[in-house]
C-alpha cells in the first residue's frame, strides 16, 4: 500500500499535513473524515514510496513482531481497549508490511470480529501458534497474560535462530573469502605470468599449467554456467511449490550425517515448546496437537506425527504415541510420560524443550570449533598451491639463465 500526503483542516480552522498509509486515496479520505477532519487535498507521498520487495523476502521480521506484541501487552494491561491499542501501534509501526497487516486487522476488529479471528487470514505471516494463543487468551479472559507467555516462546525461538546464524557466519565468510582469493589468482595473476614465462621459452610446471587451463576453461564456460544456474534456480523454485518435492527434500536433509541429529532435536524442541505454550494458555491436548505438529520445520518429520491425535482419541498416551513417530528419543518420551503421570505435562514439555535447545547449541558450538581449523587448513593449502604455481616457473627460469 502507498503513503498519501493529506492536507487537513480542523474544526477550529487550523491546517495540518499528515502522511497516511492506505490502499487508496478514497480510503485515506474516509479515515480522516471519520476522525472529524475536513480533507482539503490528497496525493501520493513519493518521499515515503519504497521499492517493491522481492517475492522471497521475509517481510515481517521476528524483532518487529515481538516489539508489536510487547507494546500490545503494555497497552492492554494499562486498560486500553484492543481497537485503540491496534490503532496506536499501527500508527507507529516502521515495517511497512506489518503496518499494512495491522491496519487490515484493525478494520476487521472495528467491524466486530474477535482479535484471534482477525489474525486467522494472516497465519502464514504470524503462525497458527499465535492465533491459537490469542483464542485461548480471549476464552480465558486473560489476553495480556497469554500474549506474554507467547512472547517468552517467540523470544526463545528467535534467539535460537539468531545463535545458529551467528555461529555459521564466520565459517561462511572464510569460505567466501577463500573462493574470491582463488578466483582472483587464477583469472588475473596466473595468465599474466604465463605470457611472461613464454617469452623465456621455459616449460611451465604441471601445477601452473593445470591452474591456467582451469582459468581458461572457467572464462570460456562462464556464460553457459550462469545460464545453467538461472535455469536450475527457476526449476527448483517451481518444484518447491509441490508437496511431494518438499517432502523429498526434507527427507534428503535428514541423511546429512552431522546435521541429521540437529534437525531431529530441533523438531523435538519446537514441538514440545509449542504444545507446552498451548496447554499453559488453556487449550486442551487434542486441539493443541495439530498446531504443535505444524511447528515442526521438517515436513517429512511432521508427516510422521499425523497419527498422534487419533492415538489420543483412542485412549493412548502422548508419550507412547510420540515414541512411535521414530524420531522422538527415549529421554524425551520418558520425560513426557513423567509429566502425564504427575499432571504437569506443560511443565515437563518445557523442560524437554530446554534440554534439547541446550543440546542443539552444544552441537552447533562443536561444529563451529571443528570447522574453523578445517577452513584455515584449506586456505593454507590453497595459498601454498598458488605460491607453488607462481614461484616454480621462476626457479626454472633462473636455472635456464644459468
Amino acid at each position: 500500500m502507498p503513503y498519501f500526503l493529506c492536507r487537513l483542516a480542523t474544526e477550529d480552522g487550523r491546517s495540518l499535513v499528515q502522511s497516511f498509509l492506505a490502499s487508496s486515496a478514497e480510503d485515506c479520505r474516509k479515515h480522516f473524515e471519520g476522525k472529524g477532519f475536513c480533507v482539503l487535498d490528497i496525493h501520493k507521498d513519493w518521499k515515503k514510496t519504497s521499492a517493491p520487495s522481492l517475492p522471497f523476502e521475509k517481510k515481517v521480521k521476528d524483532k518487529d513482531f515481538i516489539m508489536f506484541n510487547q507494546e500490545l501487552v503494555a497497552l492492554l494491561r494499562a486498560g486500553y481497549p484492543i481497537l485503540k491499542s491496534l490503532e496506536l501501534i499501527s500508527g507507529r509501526a516502521k515495517n511497512v508490511h506489518l503496518k499494512e497487516l495491522l491496519q487490515k486487522i484493525e478494520a476487521d476488529v472495528r467491524s466486530g470480529k474477535a482479535l484471534s479471528e482477525s489474525f486467522v487470514p494472516y497465519e502464514k505471516e504470524f503462525s497458527k501458534v499465535y492465533t491459537a494463543a490469542l483464542m485461548a487468551g480471549e476464552q480465558s479472559g486473560n489476553l495480556p497474560g497469554t500474549i506474554g507467555r507467547y512472547l517468552d516462546y517467540a523470544k526463545v525461538i528467535a534467539h535460537t535462530k539468531a545463535r545458529i546464524r551467528s555461529a555459521l557466519l564466520y565459517p561462511t565468510v572464510l569460505i567466501v573469502f577463500a573462493l574470491i582469493l582463488m578466483a582472483i589468482l587464477v583469472n588475473f595473476i596466473l595468465p599474466r605470468f604465463a605470457g611472461f614465462y613464454a617469452d623465456f621459452g621455459a616449460q611451465l610446471p604441471g601445477v601452473t599449467r593445470v591452474l591456467i587451463s582451469l582459468a581458461t576453461g572457467l572464462r570460456t564456460s562462464t556464460p553457459v554456467l550462469l545460464v545453467g544456474v538461472v535455469i536450475l534456480v527457476l526449476v527448483l523454485a517451481r518444484m518447491k511449490k509441490k508437496e511431494r518435492v518438499l517432502l523429498a527434500l526434507d527427507k534428503l536433509k535428514l541423511k546429512v550425517p552431522y546435521f541429521r541429529r540437529i534437525r531431529l532435536e530441533t523438531a523435538i524442541s519446537l514441538f514440545s515448546r509449542t504444545l507446552s505454550l498451548l496447554i499453559e494458555a488453556g487449550i486442551t491436548l487434542l486441539p493443541g496437537l495439530p498446531i504443535a505438529c505444524q511447528a515442526i520445520p521438517n515436513k517429512f518429520l511432521m508427516k510422521q506425527t499425523r497419527h498422534i491425535p487419533d492415538d489420543i482419541r483412542n485412549g493412548g498416551s502422548l508419550s507412547d504415541s510420540l515414541g512411535r513417530t521414530g524420531f522422538f528419543t527415549p529421554l524425551a518420551t520418558d520425560m513426557i510420560r513423567i509429566g502425564e503421570n504427575s499432571a504437569n505435562l506443560h511443565g515437563m514439555l518445557k523442560e524437554v524443550a530446554d534440554v534439547y535447545d541446550q543440546r542443539i547449541q552444544t552441537r552447533i558450538d562443536t561444529f563451529v570449533s571443528l570447522i574453523e581449523p578445517v577452513i584455515i587448513i584449506f586456505m593454507g593449502l590453497l595459498v601454498a598451491l598458488m605460491l607453488l604455481a607462481v614461484y616454480l616457473p621462476i626457479f626454472n627460469i633462473i636455472q635456464i639463465q644459468r
